[in-house]
């Protein structure tokens, strides 16, 4: 660096220079120092600098707040600097090391645009002569007060001391010391501007004694704080010991406090009289108690409990059936049964105020909107919400509470919902009742018996608080996928409401009126940048879900809306229309292809069923073949123990049946029967498949192809008899979906017919049926097999 400033001391330094203003630092000889440069005006001047000598001009501006400063507004005097490196930051500054050169005074301002531009000349240093006693003894008693504001500031450094006992010039020393001082840019600006070096020193000497009596009455504030904070401390100490001895003697004032707390909480408090006398009498208990006794917390806490619990604490109904009716047709379309059943409950509460609250429980497959649907009945009665998530529960401690002896005891989930929802009356919702388990911990599915029953929950009893709670006002609403694995006592007390599935033209709607603002929304995005007819809807529906609910396909739009996101956010302006062909890109090739395809399948041994699932109906494809053997039935499928029986009883059926059928004697005993049900990986069962069976294998034997576009479900018994099914409404729904127009069913479900949709029972036709005959009858025609035609 030295070697560096021996060349600059060479240089030529020309008398017009471009200029650049520093807000708060002033340059003083022999400094480098980094500079942040972020004005136009002050990168343009470093960029015409760099393209030349790299020297540049730099003052002081007098007003630190002015982004465009005048002349005036500048100190005459400043420091010609030479640029050692120069780098050009991401946010479009740049950072640059400067080398100052010689101290010049500004003559006059040749150019203010885009940089000022000036003329100077240089302010020579005057001799100092050789070295007087006066000005040594000057020059130590600057270093020993520079030395002594160091340490009291604590940035003392034997590096920088170091240099400072090395510099023997006066001038030179008094630049150095002025500029690491801190002082007020007035300050130093004097110093710069003072050219005799002895004068320069004595300047800087006075001001550092000025700093030295500021820096020992800041060591001494900063002292005596310290001593303030240590006699504090030591306070602290001496009450936390006199708090100690006063919990050993039993006379603690916060314990007092607490109690005194407590008691005019139970006594502000709307209380039953059985938890006032309860709160009172552990009040008592604990009053009585030593502070730091360990069932003191746990009384305490049971205190807090029933302080807390909403016992008197309702809210107030919103009545209004046609303002409910609207709130429910906001959040959900269609489910007419389920809208009709909460707005008769609303009616009958307007007339009888003190009515018990119902147990619903809402049964169909994932993504209808059966939890959502329990948000939107709380928020039409005005009533608080709170979710309960039933699925996996193996506790009854989860249900009931745990008793106050165990360590950790608490309330169970019901009066934690309660307590957590601020009121006695919300609507309190169960999810996945029907995935509750039970083990050597207890059967929750029990403890919920009492929870659900409008005649035992108005004096529930919780294990925690052992006192009866009032659940009669709750309106408790339950939610499941099927009903078959609900304990049959506790279904027994809840009025189920199945809600099916949707059918094309209700996904629609709903993907129109719901999910597709909802995901615009979500994504940042607005409704009218995306631009979707209905028949793109249709294709979403039809060739990327296969579900009852509309879960799928509110994910499907969500991922077009996210690849429309990013667009936008590249730039794009929209709005976007959707094609087929936008659709493929986005969403990939179609998930699911139309079943269609099925006609150019069909052949004999081949029939459609319909069967009821957990995530709503779905087809069963049914396959036979017949081949020369010993008579085996060989199933396969990964079939229940119900469909295999029904297999068997199918054949049974078609044996009795063979002179119909028009086999010869000994028909059955010379050939093996395979009944085959793809996706064997999936398990299958359930007593619905009975006349399909019958029909493929009757088509089988007959070699006869079932009809076009018939779908069926139903038992068979071995005589023939057709029996009813469950889920009629999700088969339809499958069937509909799958762009089948004919469903065979049992005569005995013709009544369930009234609650499939008007719209669904327009674009297909029913055909009840009591005896199997029927069935072959529209499925294959007749009995009679073919004649073989001769070769």
């Amino acid at each position: 660096m030295d070697d560096f400033a021996d060349n600059v001391q060479d240089t030529d330094i020309p008398e017009e220079l471009p200029m650049m203003a520093v807000r708060d630092v002033v340059v003083f000889n022999y400094m480098i120092l980094p500079l942040f440069v972020g004005r136009p005006s002050s990168v343009s001047a470093v960029n015409e600098a760099m393209s030349g000598n790299k020297m540049l001009m730099l003052v002081t501006q007098k007003d630190v707040a002015s982004d465009k400063p005048e002349p005036e507004e500048l100190y005459e005097v400043g420091m010609v600097v030479q640029i050692m490196r120069s780098l050009k930051l991401p946010d479009g500054r740049l950072k640059v090391l400067v080398q100052a050169l010689a101290k010049a005074r500004i003559t006059d301002c040749k150019q203010k645009e885009p940089h000022f531009r000036v003329g100077i000349t240089l302010v020579e240093e005057e001799e100092t002569g050789p070295v007087t006693v006066e000005i040594e003894a000057l020059m130590r008693l600057v270093r020993e007060q520079t030395e002594k504001i160091m340490s009291l500031r604590g940035i003392l450094s034997a590096d920088l001391m170091g240099i400072v006992n090395s510099i023997e010039e006066p001038g030179r020393l008094a630049d150095l010391v002025g500029s690491n001082l801190r002082l007020k840019v007035g300050e130093s600006q004097k110093i710069l501007e003072t050219v005799d070096p002895l004068e320069r020193l004595r300047l800087v000497a006075n001001l550092l004694n000025k700093e030295l009596e500021v820096a020992a009455v800041q060591a001494k504030i900063q002292s005596d704080a310290r001593e303030e904070m240590s006699k504090s401390q030591r306070e602290y100490y001496l009450r936390e010991q006199m708090q100690a001895l006063k919990k050993e003697l039993g006379d603690d004032d916060s314990y007092t406090e607490d109690i005194e707390e407590l008691n005019k909480k139970i006594s502000k408090k709307k209380l039953p009289k059985h938890a006032r006398k309860e709160a009172l009498k552990e009040l008592k208990r604990l009053e009585m108690m030593h502070p730091d006794a360990s069932e003191a917390n746990i009384i305490r806490t049971y205190i807090e409990w029933i302080i807390d619990l909403p016992w008197k604490k309702s809210s107030t109904d919103l009545l209004d059936l046609v303002k409910a009716a609207k709130v429910l047709d906001e959040d959900h379309y269609g489910l007419e049964k389920v809208k009709e059943r909460i707005l008769e409950f609303l009616a009958v509460r307007k007339l009888n105020t003190e009515t018990k609250g119902p147990i619903l429980c809402f049964v169909g497959p994932p993504g209808v909107g059966k939890t959502s649907l329990g948000k939107a009945v709380a928020r039409a009665m005005g009533r608080k919400f709170y979710r309960l998530s039933l699925g996996g529960m193996r506790d009854e401690a989860e249900i009931r509470g745990h008793r106050r002896t165990y360590i950790g005891a608490m309330p169970g989930r019901i009066l934690q919902g309660l307590k957590s929802a601020g009121t006695n009356n919300p609507v309190f919702m169960m999810d996945e009742i029907d995935k509750i388990g039970s083990d050597y911990r207890g059967d929750p599915s029990s403890a919920l018996l009492e929870v659900l029953d409008p005649e035992q929950n108005n004096t529930f009893s919780d294990h925690y608080m052992n006192m009866p709670f009032d659940l009669s006002k709750v309106m408790f609403i339950t939610t499941a996928n099927r009903t078959d694995t609900i304990p049959g006592p506790l279904m027994d007390r809840m009025e189920v409401i199945e809600i099916a599935g949707y059918t094309q033209e209700e996904k629609k709607a709903i993907a129109r009126t719901y999910l597709l603002p909802r995901q615009t929304k979500e994504n940042g995005i607005k409704l009218n940048q995306v631009k979707m007819d209905d028949s793109i809807i249709d294709l979403i529906i039809s060739s990327y879900t296969e579900e009852a609910g509309v879960r799928n396909l509110e994910r499907e739009l969500g991922r077009i809306c996210r690849k429309l996101a990013r667009k936008i956010a590249e730039g794009g302006k929209g709005p976007y229309s959707i094609s087929k062909n936008t659709v493929e890109k986005y969403l990939g090739p179609p998930k699911y292809l139309p079943d269609a395809e099925l006609d150019t399948l069909a052949q004999p041994g081949l029939a459609i069923g319909l069967a009821w699932t957990s995530v709503g109906g779905a087809l069963l494809h049914i396959e036979t073949s017949i081949v020369p053997g010993k008579g085996s039935l060989l199933l396969t499928g990964k079939l229940g123990e119900v469909m295999k029986e029904s297999a068997q009883a199918a054949l049974t059926y078609c044996r009795s049946r063979s002179s119909a059928l028009g086999v010869e004697k000994g028909y059955f005993e010379s050939r093996d029967i395979h009944i085959h049900v793809p996706a064997g990986a999936i398990p299958k069962d359930g007593p619905s498949a009975g006349i399909t069976m019958t029909v493929a294998l009757c088509s089988a034997i007959t070699e006869q192809k079932v009809r076009k576009g018939i779908a069926m479900t139903g038992e068979v018994t071995l005589r023939g008899r057709v029996l009813p099914i469950g889920g009629l409404k999700e088969k339809a729904l499958a069937a509909l979906r799958a762009g089948i127009t004919k469903v065979i069913i049992p005569k005995d479900n013709e009544k369930d017919l009234v609650e499939i949709p008007e719209e669904m029972r327009r674009k297909l036709i029913f055909y009840p049926v009591s005896h199997m005959d029927e069935v072959i009858e529209l499925t294959l025609g007749s009995f009679k097999k073919p004649e073989q035609k001769e070769a």
